[in-house]
């Protein structure tokens, strides 16, 4: 046969996706703070892209409302044309890194006072730094006294006080001591012996506990000051892990007390702070920004909205486009502002499309948890992706994507939109299924209203949830009471028992 050269035509399908379209799916899944940032990125690279003025009223009016029913839902009202709304990402975020700890407190001469200001100095590094003369020992008092102020004050000699602040370095968010005490002397080149001065120095610094290097170190420290480092609670202390399983009867024994003393120990460690660096943190842990919004209607139904601190106001500069675009010198800069303007567009399309997607998602999820949301955890239903998928037209991964670190503010609080979806499980007497979270919430509840005579094993709890009408399986009990840090039946009836003979 001979070989020769020819031509063929054929036709085939392949799914392309573009690198919009491909940014466009990671949208869907971003965090508003995440958003915001891509935002800004966008904005930098891209001279047609602006911020809008936020504008309280208008904000207002555009927060669009729906019903929680899915032939109500009109959201193509929400977006005006290439417009997307939304406020600025607003986060309080806990920085609990040791700069934050050593602040340049332009108000700290005036706490320490003039006779303290010259060794402040010293300490700062800060020549700037100049005493007040209206000093009052009660302003001193009043305001909390940060960890780089006490390094000043405890150490004179600049070699102590240039290794206390390495050891203070090494304070994780706890206040705990993660550095390594042999390395600290190599980089520095002293010997061990000063590094454990220095530490034993900082031990004692406010509040106490900072700077141990366990836990265990951080509660003796405490109970030293309290003068209660008896040799019983030495014996306590140094047996935490049978405190953790309750093993009240061989604490007694190790610690050579009886029931009543012990209950006295245990409530002296339970007064102790197992994280007192946490008092360095300067301000609130992450705050959560809800990004929908459901409340009652005066119909009965639910009223969803978009929250407005999450969706980004971006506007296409068209003016600045006509202003520009015939003054191009040549083919390079026509391309590059024709390729500003399709990105611009496509990114405000892009938005508009992520928030009706967002609330097409929320209210098909309100719908599903209708009875959740009127008589709580005990009426929520057993949800997954699929279903809300197939309800509102869209794949299964989309509604995953949407539904990713995303929030909903609800009359029973704030919750993930990840919360709504629960696994099933089978009804004893044929009827619907019950919610995971359901039956997760009675078992803590039949745990919680249990007597110290009567303290419940995970068989009689499978047998009280399937006199109830919930078919499930003793492991399957026992999985969701470890996961929700209840220990066994053994451990709480030990417990129970001794504080119940103590009269507690």
């Amino acid at each position: 046969m001979a070989l020769a050269a020819k031509l063929q035509l054929r036709q085939s399908q392949s799914l392309v996706m573009t690198p919009q379209l491909m940014q466009s799916i990671r949208l869907l899944q971003f965090t508003h703070i995440e958003l915001e940032r891509f935002i800004d990125d966008e904005i930098e690279r891209n001279p047609l892209l602006e911020r809008a003025e936020p504008q309280d009223d208008a904000v207002s009016d555009q927060a669009q409302k729906i019903d929680a029913a899915p032939e109500t839902a009109t959201a193509g009202d929400w977006f005006e044309k290439e417009t997307a709304w939304s406020a600025e990402a607003i986060s309080e975020k806990l920085d609990t890194s040791l700069e934050n700890l050593f602040p340049d407190d332009p108000g700290t001469s005036e706490r320490l006072g003039p006779d303290l200001t010259a060794q402040w100095k010293s300490a700062s590094g800060n020549g700037s730094a100049s005493s007040s003369d209206g000093f009052d020992v009660g302003d001193m008092a009043a305001g909390a006294i940060t960890l780089r102020e006490q390094v000043a004050l405890a150490f004179a000699d600049p070699a102590a006080r240039l290794i206390a602040s390495e050891l203070a370095d090494g304070l994780d968010e706890a206040g705990y001591m993660r550095a390594d005490m042999a390395e600290i002397a190599t980089r520095l080149g002293t010997d061990r012996a000063a590094v454990a001065n220095a530490l034993a120095v900082c031990q004692t610094f406010e509040p106490t506990g900072l700077f141990a290097r366990d836990l265990a170190e951080c509660l003796s420290l405490q109970l030293a000051v309290r003068d209660r480092l008896d040799p019983g609670m030495k014996a306590l202390i140094a047996n935490l892990e049978l405190l953790a399983r309750r093993d009240f009867q061989t604490l007694k024994r190790i610690c050579g007390v009886d029931e009543e003393d012990l209950l006295d120990m245990l409530a002296e460690i339970r007064a102790l702070d197992p994280r007192p660096g946490m008092a360095f943190s300067g301000g609130a842990s992450d705050a959560i920004i809800a990004d929908v919004e459901v409340r009652a209607a005066n119909d009965g139904s639910w009223v969803i909205e978009l929250n407005p601190e999450t969706l980004p106001r971006v506007l296409v500069d068209h003016i600045y486009f006509a202003r520009v675009s015939p003054h191009a010198k040549n083919q390079t800069e026509k391309d590059f502002l024709a390729e500003c303007l399709q990105n611009a567009n496509w990114l405000t399309r892009s938005l508009d499309q992520r928030a009706k997607t967002i609330l097409k998602v929320a209210s098909e999820i309100v719908r599903q948890q209708d009875a959740f949301l009127v008589h709580g955890v005990r009426h929520l239903r057993p949800l997954n992706l699929r279903t809300v998928a197939d309800a509102i037209g869209m794949h299964e991964s989309t509604v995953s994507r949407v539904t990713a670190n995303k929030y909903m503010l609800t009359p029973r609080g704030v919750f993930e939109l990840r919360y709504f979806f629960t696994a099933s499980i089978a009804s004893s007497g044929g009827g619907d299924a019950h919610s995971s979270e359901a039956v997760r919430d009675r078992i803590k509840q039949l745990i919680d209203e249990e007597k110290p005579a009567d303290v419940l094993s995970d068989d009689a709890i499978v047998d009280m949830l399937r006199e109830s009408g919930v078919d499930i399986a003793r492991r399957t009990v026992a999985k969701y009471r470890e996961g929700m840090n209840i220990p066994s039946s053994v451990q709480r009836r030990r417990e129970k028992r001794a504080l119940a003979s103590a009269g507690r």
